[in-house]
């Protein structure tokens, strides 16, 4: 072998382990991610009529509508930038930098003054939080065994609906009239992301690099000795299967930006094009709806702001059983079999919902029922999209992937989804809502239909066999 190539078997010896508690470690310290959004979400929605109701904020429908969309914006720039550099300086790095935006961000919210300054920190909220997506998935993804890491991504990613139910009991509480002074009780809410994620960050102290990735900068030995301690601690859960090694060429600088543009359109535009579908899609659905229920609640059911909780609790089950009980499936049935189900059951139960809805037939209670039932598959649809394009591409630019795909497909769906569906909600008709679900609908049948023709079969195979390594000797 040349002298700048190394032979390694740590993909293949990661792949082999069973389930222990060191994967138990890393579900805990950085599934936090989306339990932060599923709670930021969750309050943002939840709070709007307390936003509206503010001295200070006094904002209207459409402004709570602006301000979803700069948290979208902020995620999707904050991926794109923490992403690239999650690939250049290691996983582990960004893990402490994106969850300290987070922290000072979301704090910083609870002491708005006006509504400019809640758009800007609401941007830099959901900045942290799209970093956290594009270093944590890959991390996720590498540290994982290959017949484990599809159900793992997608539970991780459904526990977003975790946060959501603390985001729910905590605006019920806290919204209660004269349990806090006025204009006070959204402001405490928005401070309980920053005591939890406080809470993790000494937790994450305890994770090592990526292997895979110190893999690749030529820092053999240290990926060895992360290895070890691994398979210390899993003892023998492992399977005993022959040792496959790989050989890399190690590349001074690592790959960046400009060797991603070749891997997404000379060699897998195909999978660049499903990824981009299932992405967008799914943005445009998630965004829209669950940025704008709290409107739909308030406007069309005369749902009381300090209320509208109650109803996001059994939303927020629907949403973190689907990818629990659905999520081994993934693994055995096939990814292109069940992601393409889950997209083309959501968007069937979307136009169902939509008729319903526009008739008029629909308490709040089975508006509630009606919802939670579409996004019991909607939710595990919305989390294969990530764990799709983490498996499409190679592992020197897996991050920044997620990153791009991510940016690109909320660009498209996620920020102009709040926003389309705020004016619909205050024009006070029923059938423009409607609309907008049946526009949500339709694009996740067609991303079912090209999931089925075009999807990768990822199930149980290593992440180095579904992409080749771009350093390959």
């Amino acid at each position: 072998m040349d002298s700048d190539t190394i032979r390694s078997d740590i993909p293949s010896r990661l792949d082999r382990l069973l389930w222990c508690r060191f994967h138990t470690l890393v579900v805990v310290a950085l599934g936090i991610t989306w339990i932060l959004d599923g709670l930021e979400v969750t309050l943002a929605g939840a709070v709007s009529g307390a936003l509206k109701a503010s001295p200070a904020l006094q904002m209207t429908d459409a402004q709570v509508g602006i301000s979803a969309s700069a948290y979208v914006l902020g995620a999707v720039l904050g991926s794109l930038v923490f992403g690239w550099m999650a690939d250049r300086l290691g996983r582990k790095k960004l893990f402490s930098l994106t969850l300290a935006v987070y922290l000072v961000a979301t704090a910083a919210t609870a002491f708005s003054p006006n509504f400019g300054m809640f758009l800007l920190f609401r941007f830099f909220t959901g900045a942290g939080i799209g970093g956290e997506y594009s270093a944590i998935n890959s991390a996720i993804q590498e540290l994982v065994p290959a017949r484990y890491r599809g159900h793992t991504d997608l539970v991780i990613n459904g526990s977003f609906w975790i946060g959501a139910a603390l985001g729910a009991v905590g605006s019920i509480v806290l919204l209660q009239p004269g349990l806090l002074p006025d204009d006070m009780g959204w402001r405490v809410a928005f401070g309980i992301g920053a005591v939890l994620g406080l809470s993790i960050l000494l937790l994450r102290r305890f994770l090592p690099e990526s292997p895979r990735w110190l893999m690749t900068r030529g820092r053999i030995a240290e990926a060895e000795a992360i290895v070890a301690r691994i398979e210390a601690v899993a003892g023998e859960r492992r399977v005993d299967t022959p040792l496959k090694s790989i050989e890399l060429r190690v590349r001074a600088g690592g790959h960046g930006i400009a060797d991603l543009a070749p891997s997404l359109f000379r060699t897998y535009p195909r999978r660049a094009t499903v990824a981009m579908v299932l992405m967008s899609s799914q943005a445009f659905f998630y965004n829209a709806i669950f940025f704008t229920y709290a409107l739909v609640l308030s406007t069309f059911f005369d749902i009381p702001s300090e209320d509208v909780g109650l109803y996001i609790l059994p939303f927020a089950a629907g949403n973190f059983l689907g990818p629990l009980l659905l999520g081994r499936l993934f693994d055995t049935i096939g990814r292109r079999q069940m992601i393409a189900f889950t997209y083309a059951a959501s968007g069937i139960a979307l136009t169902i919902t939509a008729w319903l809805f526009v008739e008029g037939a629909l308490t709040a209670t089975g508006q509630t029922i009606a919802w939670s039932v579409t996004f019991f598959f909607a939710s595990a649809a919305a989390s294969s999209a990530y764990l799709t394009v983490g498996e499409s591409f190679p592992l020197e630019v897996r991050a920044l992937a997620i990153a791009v795909f991510y940016t690109l497909g909320t660009g498209v769906g996620g920020i102009a989804g709040p926003w389309l569906f705020g004016t619909l909600i205050g024009t006070g008709e029923r059938s423009a809502i409607a609309a907008g679900y049946g526009l949500g609908a339709v694009l996740m049948i067609i991303a079912a239909a090209v999931m089925w023709r075009w999807g990768l079969a990822a199930e149980r195979r290593s992440l180095e066999d579904l992409a080749r390594p771009m350093s390959s000797a």
